[in-house]
């Protein structure tokens, strides 16, 4: 029960900003965040995205230097994902599950090179390897085939397991594939690796840059409406959460972050789970371009927006500006 002024005025514990860091109920960390890197091949190669502003395809070699500098930056998890070339895609993704594949060498030279310092998640899905750009195999009408997807998907995520991932992430949106995949995981003995469910993944407008860094934007046929959510809906998300978390996700991911902070606050309250944002790739984008036309200072929107998926409940956020965010947070 607040009190009648002047007895209370709630601007006195914001007069200094000793007492306004005191008295703040929410707060972030660089443990808070995990940080997307995109691969590719070769060797010494940084290949700028043009759609995100600050981000490269990296090889090899240069996934272990971001490694390295994360676990020095204190960030606790990196989220890789494979630029694949054309000659290696397919109608069937079959990429995927070769275990000498880029995403597997990648996942090997990191845990390599930093061990158990930093944690790997690897994503589960086929729109790098298909020569269509959809997430799953196509039937006879190009409907995406659920069940059938499910079965590469899960021998997917062993291929990963089997390289040294930590974490994987199904990212697809097919039904049932974490239960499938759970499954996989215990009977091949990896008991410990997680699985983070892109829960509530939206057929999203925000998605743009991500494809164009991955190699999928220019071959997808269609949309991805049949299995990525209706932007519309929200009790779906829940029911989505609800499932993925009975089949066996040790966490969940609400996907984009920013527009769907509504979705992040009920899941947070409905399920005791940790709940991670995704702050994707249009969003990024948004605010370089803020900066750029001069709308505002980096490290300040940044910051506001990676404070509020926390104050909506997120336990982490994937953001490309992890590094940034972190080095800000160090010398706060």
């Amino acid at each position: 029960m607040t009190g009648a002024f002047p007895n209370t005025r709630l601007r006195r514990t914001r007069a200094h900003g000793w007492s306004r860091t005191m008295f703040r109920e929410t707060r972030l960390a660089a443990a808070d965040l995990i940080w997307p890197i995109f691969v590719t091949e070769g060797s010494g190669v940084t290949d700028p995205v043009a759609s995100l502003p600050g981000v490269s395809r990296r090889s090899v070699d240069g996934i272990v230097e971001q490694a390295r500098e994360a676990v020095s930056l204190g960030i606790p998890c990196i989220a890789l994902f494979p630029y694949t070339q054309a000659d290696r895609r397919s109608d069937d993704g079959a990429e995927a599950l070769n275990p000498d594949n880029l995403m597997c060498r990648a996942i090997r030279a990191v845990k390599d090179a930093v061990g158990s310092d930093l944690g790997v998640l690897a994503d589960v899905a086929l729109d790098p390897y298909t020569s269509h750009g959809q997430d799953g195999l196509l039937d006879a009408s190009g409907y995406v085939a659920n069940d059938d997807t499910v079965a590469v998907l899960v021998d997917q995520a062993i291929v990963q397991a089997e390289a040294g991932a930590d974490i994987v992430a199904p990212s697809d949106m097919m039904d049932g594939r974490v239960r499938a995949i759970r499954m996989a995981l215990e009977m091949g003995g990896h008991h410990n690796v997680q699985i983070m469910a892109y829960a509530a993944k939206y057929a999203s407008a925000f998605y743009g840059p991500f494809r164009d860094a991955v190699g999928s934007s220019g071959v997808l046929q269609g949309d991805k409406k049949t299995y990525q959510m209706d932007p519309a809906n929200g009790e779906e998300a829940l029911r989505e959460i609800a499932l993925d978390i009975a089949e066996g996700a040790d966490s969940v991911m609400v996907k984009p972050g920013l527009a769907y902070l509504d979705i992040i606050w009920r899941a947070k309250q409905a399920f005791d789970v940790p709940i991670f944002a995704y702050q994707v790739s249009g969003e990024y984008a948004l605010v370089e371009a803020g900066v750029a036309a001069g709308v505002g200072e980096r490290e300040a929107l940044v910051m506001e927006k990676l404070i509020a998926f926390r104050r909506a409940g997120c336990t982490g956020i994937l953001t490309y500006h992890a590094p940034q965010a972190a080095r800000w947070l160090a010398n706060a």
